[in-house]
């Protein structure tokens, strides 16, 4: 049986992100991690889109968005 997916879902543009790890640490699901040093990467299989990385991201860079 698989698992269904929250309607949303946060997304990270990678060139955009600078690494700092803030979303990392706020996220209640442990749904992001960072990839290679380089990236905020969302594990979407995880996240629930609950925002929180989104409104602590110090570049505004985050989004939440309904998933496709």
């Amino acid at each position: 049986m698989m698992k269904k997916l929250s309607p949303r879902h946060a997304v990270i543009p990678a060139a955009e992100c600078v690494a700092c790890g803030t979303c990392v640490d706020v996220c209640p699901r442990e749904a992001i991690s960072i990839y290679r040093g380089s990236y905020a990467q969302i594990h979407e299989e995880i996240c629930v889109g609950c925002g929180k990385c989104a409104r602590e991201c110090p570049a505004s860079i985050i989004r939440v968005e309904a998933r496709r």
